[in-house]
């Protein structure tokens, strides 16, 4: 019986490595889905769309997740600028779908990009000292024997 090839992570820009395993994952994949989305015709884009965006729900409610648990002080700035692509995101996919204007998500792919190399350098940065500082163990690290 042939086993199953072992699944590879995506791989991540090293100036976006922070150096947290479960946090560089989700920014591999964040990074994979987002190459994908500028790769998608049109015909294959919204279901590109969608899976970067259940990705990126998931990705970015973890990120709250462990701010509150920590009591994060900038979690609330953080959060917003989740809140704002989310939002930003929706209007696109809407854009997209009822009036066929790939401009605007080809648009927001290469805006994406820029924003997300911004926020994984700054807040996210900052988020990850702090999981540090306070010795809070992301779900991935906690399941690793000791």
């Amino acid at each position: 019986m042939n086993s199953p090839a072992p699944r590879t992570s995506p791989t991540l820009a090293p100036d976006l490595q922070l150096g947290e395993p479960m946090t560089d994952t989700m920014h591999a994949e964040f990074v994979a889905l987002v190459d994908a989305l500028a790769c998608a015709s049109d015909e294959t884009w919204l279901g590109a769309f969608d899976a970067w965006a259940a990705h990126t729900k998931q990705h970015f409610a973890q990120e709250e997740a462990w701010m509150e648990e920590m009591n994060f002080g900038p979690r609330h700035c953080h959060g917003s600028q989740h809140r704002h692509v989310l939002n930003v995101a929706r209007e696109v996919r809407r854009q997209v779908a009822d009036e066929g204007r790939f401009d605007s998500g080809r648009q927001l792919v290469s805006e994406l990009r820029e924003w997300f190399a911004w926020h994984v350098k700054s807040m996210d940065a900052l988020m990850v000292e702090a999981l540090r500082e306070r010795g809070i163990a992301t779900a991935d690290q906690a399941d690793q024997p000791v």
